[in-house]
């Protein structure tokens, strides 16, 4: 017969036992979902890790660390691999320095780039200060190019609007004038700063006789420019992992800041045309 002692100390272990099996149970669920996740994601990005595997051992990091670098890489050439009847661009600033024109060819060694966007003026007196010489090579060396404003929210719409005018010649063969905006307003009402977003495109309209194209971020354009500029042609910026595809209605897609390009120093970001060559050239270029 068992004394109270020995009845607690089996109690006791049954209670452990029990409570082993159940932590068991949960690790074991736990590992196998992070397991379905990875062989998910590994599966997603197949073409990717493939291509990176075969071909991006040595590839330069730049600012990006290592990890960075390759996961950039994959999810580049996984997203340009799906859209091979797509133009492929890029966009640059004074923030990348002299650029290397000449050096300027594909993206992840597979990808043509064939236009590019360079950043013309900001605000209402600021002019970008490689612009000149940006605008004048991206035609030298034969890509198609356009030029963008960004935006100041707390400053003078109609001088910035001036300001672009006074410093951009658009020739047959551009893009539309652009409008980055991408900040809120401190100093004034969400109305007052759509207000003065329409009289900027309208007085640049006026001017090159073209309607402009809007870029900004895909969370700021439903928020803030879906319903009052619907009349306009939009250039989205979403980086989002799992999106491989643009909506229907976006004139051009920014899915990645990270993109490393021969002749441009540091990370640099790629844009998708939403059409083929022929769509581009005899429909929506200047």
């Amino acid at each position: 017969m068992a004394t109270k002692k020995s009845y607690t100390r089996r109690s006791n272990s049954k209670r452990k036992t029990k409570k082993s099996w159940t932590t068991r149970i949960l690790l074991f669920s736990i590992s196998f979902l992070v397991l379905v996740v990875t062989a998910f994601t590994v599966y997603h990005f197949r073409d990717g890790v493939l291509y990176y595997l075969g071909f991006k051992s040595n590839k330069n990091v730049n600012s990006l660390s290592k990890e960075e670098r390759k996961i950039a890489d994959i999810r580049i050439y996984e997203v340009l691999s799906k859209h091979p009847d797509k133009v492929v661009g890029f966009d640059v600033s004074q923030y990348q320095g002299t650029i290397q024109w000449n050096e300027i060819r594909k993206i992840e060694d597979a990808f043509q780039l064939q236009f590019v966007f360079v950043r013309a003026t900001a605000g209402k007196n600021k002019v970008d200060s490689k612009f000149k010489n940006n605008w004048k090579q991206a035609k030298k060396h034969q890509f198609i190019r356009g030029a963008y404003h960004y935006y100041r929210p707390n400053e003078n719409s109609i001088q910035q609007a001036e300001n672009f005018i006074q410093t951009v010649q658009l020739e047959p063969g551009d893009f539309p004038p652009v409008l980055d905006i991408e900040q809120l307003p401190k100093k004034q009402s969400l109305d007052s700063l759509k207000v003065g977003l329409k009289r900027w495109l309208t007085k640049v309209e006026k001017h090159y006789k073209v309607k402009p194209i809007i870029y900004s971020g895909e969370s700021y354009y439903n928020d803030f420019l879906k319903k009052e500029f619907s009349d306009y042609s939009f250039w989205i910026a979403n980086y989002n992992f799992w999106r491989n595809e643009p909506e229907s209605h976006w004139l051009l897609w920014q899915f990645t800041e990270k993109a490393q390009v021969s002749g441009i120093k540091g990370a640099v970001d790629i844009n998708i045309f939403n059409g083929n060559l022929i769509y581009l050239r005899s429909t929506l270029v200047y």
